[in-house]
Order: C-alpha cells, then sequence, then structure tokens
C-alpha cells in the first residue's frame, strides 16, 4: 500500500526548458510513463544508464551502457554461482558516445569498440534482445545471446525519486522478465532458460544527481506453486523524499509499497544474510548470499565501491487484498553501492 500518486498517462520529467523536475512527474506507475528530456543543467549531473541482468539457477550475466555525462561506460559480466567462476569486460569512453533514449526501450544501444560488441536492442511486442561478444582477460572468446520477454500483463515499478527539484531521478525497475539463451566462454555452454526458469532485471535510471550518493536495491524472481512472485526494493538514496522504490510482483500485479523498509547486513561481511523487512508487514525476506560481486574503482572524486551479493530468498509478501505468498529458494541478488560522480 502507498500514499504516493500513481500516475496514469505519460509526462515529461523536467519542465519544458529542462532544467528543473516537473510537478507533475512526482509519482509512480505500473509502467514506464516518463519522458526523461534531461537538457540545462551542469555538466556532470546528468546520470542514464539501462543495466539489464538474468538470473538463471547457478548462472548470472550482466551488462549495462552508460551515459554519466562525464563518461560513458559500458560492460558485460557473467559468473557461475556453483564454482565461483566469473568475468567478462568493459570500456569506458569519452563523453557524448554513449547515447540513451529519453523513453526507456525505444532504441538500440550498441557499442563495438575496444574488443566489445554488444548490441541491446530496441522493444518489440515480443521483448528485447540483447547480444554481445567479447574477449577474456585470460584469451578465451565469450558471447550471449539473451531474448527477454515482456509479457502484457506484467507491470513494473517505476517512479521518480525527488530530492529537490534540482536533482531527482526516473528509475524503472522492472522484474520476473521471463529470458531464454545462452552463454559460452570458451569451449564451455550455458544454457538459459531451458529446463529451468530464468528471469531478466532492467534497471532504468534517467535522472540528475548529487555528487555523493549511497544506495541499496535488492530483488528476484521465481515460481512459488501456482504463482510468479518478482522482488523489487532499495533503500538509503530515497530516505526523506516521501517516494520509495519498494513493491513486488505477484502473477504480474504490481503492489506497491511506500514505506522505507528496513535492511539489516554487514557491509564487512557481505556474504552473510541480508534481511529485508516492511514495518508495515507486506514484505520480510532473507536472501542467504552464495556469491559477492565487489567492484571498486576510481578515486574519491569519480569512482564507485559496490557489493552485490547473489544467493536464494526465503521469506512473505502480502498483497493490497491480503493474499499471503511465502516462498523459499527464490533465486536473487542485493547491493550496497557507494557512488561518487
Amino acid at each position: 500500500m502507498t500514499h504516493e500518486p500513481e500516475l496514469r498517462e505519460p509526462v515529461d520529467l523536467c519542465t519544458p526548458d529542462g532544467a528543473r523536475l516537473a510537478p507533475a512527474a512526482r509519482g509512480w506507475s505500473r509502467r514506464p510513463l516518463h519522458r526523461a528530456n534531461l537538457d540545462g543543467a551542469e555538466i556532470g549531473r546528468n546520470k542514464r544508464w539501462d543495466y539489464w541482468a538474468v538470473l538463471a539457477g547457478d548462472v548470472v550475466v550482466s551488462c549495462v551502457y552508460s551515459d554519466i555525462d562525464v563518461i560513458g561506460l559500458a560492460d558485460v559480466w557473467w559468473a557461475d554461482l556453483r564454482t565461483g567462476r566469473s568475468g567478462g569486460t568493459g570500456i569506458v569512453t569519452e563523453p557524448g558516445v554513449m547515447r540513451l533514449p529519453q523513453l526507456c526501450g525505444t532504441a538500440d544501444l550498441r557499442v563495438d569498440r575496444d574488443g566489445l560488441d554488444r548490441e541491446i536492442g530496441a522493444d518489440d511486442t515480443a521483448g528485447t534482445r540483447i547480444r554481445a561478444t567479447w574477449t577474456e582477460p585470460d584469451g578465451r572468446a565469450g558471447r550471449f545471446d539473451l531474448a527477454v520477454s515482456r509479457p502484457a500483463d506484467l507491470e513494473s515499478i517505476n517512479v521518480v525519486i525527488p530530492w529537490s527539484d534540482d536533482t531527482f531521478n526516473f528509475t524503472s525497475k522492472q522484474q520476473a522478465l521471463p529470458t531464454t539463451g545462452s552463454l559460452t566462454v570458451g569451449d564451455e555452454t550455458f544454457v538459459i532458460g531451458g529446463d529451468s526458469d530464468a528471469w531478466g532485471v532492467l534497471d532504468v535510471g534517467r535522472g540528475r544527481w548529487p555528487a555523493s550518493i549511497r544506495w541499496n536495491w535488492g530483488g528476484g524472481a521465481g515460481r512459488v506453486g501456482d504463482h510468479v512472485v518478482g522482488l523489487q526494493f532499495g533503500a538509503r538514496w530515497t530516505e526523506g523524499t516521501g517516494f520509495t522504490e519498494n513493491g513486488f510482483l505477484l502473477d504480474g500485479l504490481a503492489t506497491k509499497i511506500g514505506r522505507e523498509l528496513i535492511w539489516s547486513y554487514d557491509w564487512e561481511d557481505p556474504m552473510s544474510p541480508w534481511t529485508i523487512e516492511d514495518p508495515g508487514g507486506q514484505l520480510s525476506v532473507v536472501l542467504n548470499p552464495v556469491f559477492d560481486k565487489y567492484t571498486s574503482t576510481g578515486d574519491a572524486t569519480l569512482g564507485s565501491e559496490v557489493h552485490q551479493v547473489f544467493g536464494r530468498y526465503s521469506g512473505f509478501v502480502v498483497d493490497d487484498a491480503g493474499r499471503r505468498v511465502e516462498f523459499s529458494e527464490l533465486q536473487g541478488f542485493a547491493e550496497e553501492a557507494r557512488q561518487n560522480w
């Protein structure tokens, strides 16, 4: 349940000159409705990205396409959670190379340089096609080909987080997207979404950010009896704004939680359990990690430090109609990110 206004029609994120947050943009929606007309800001403050991940049992695949104003970023990453092996590659570009559309999913996102060739196709009626080829640090060839479906009745959590009229972010968090495909590294191929379910995750960011920020983000998906559950929650970066990115999907329908959730975990021991609870009683989960993706880049002026852990969730959700679904072994992730940008 939420106090946040629900938007039902397309809306511009910014005022006509692109300088400030449009009053009508404050709210959340069940599908992406915001047009990110980000213009007229000080160089360095606009941040745009599409981050994709696929949770496929023992295998995780992810990629990012990002323009953070002062540089561009693109990468691919994979991990075999069973063995602890991981790999991938990434590139950094000069400003203006990585271009993202105002409306997410309306343009192909392509990069082909420095050994990374990757394309995220524009959305169509079938969903999104993501393909990449690269060379691992040890010289092995890597490639993946993923087909992410978007069922017509699958909702998502889309919301503007307003720190002020000058700093704000639109986020579209899309969970529980059925996915099929394959990942090949060297002579080893992993089938994604074959005999077991695989779930795509999309994080869209379009906003004007403060120079330093911390956030939590978590999510997951899976079948629970006759139900499909998708989890979506965050913390820290939303505090004090009156808006959250919290909620869940039950059989495709979004339940929005306007309250801040209580996160309990240990930054110094990220492989210990992560507990996330709604004080209103609509959600309580524990993630037991099996893999920690730790990254640390840059410096105090332009840098990032992240613990992103993958594992299995157990717990329950209760929708606004009072339906309670309990689960265990739901594949998912959680993270804390510390950004200076």
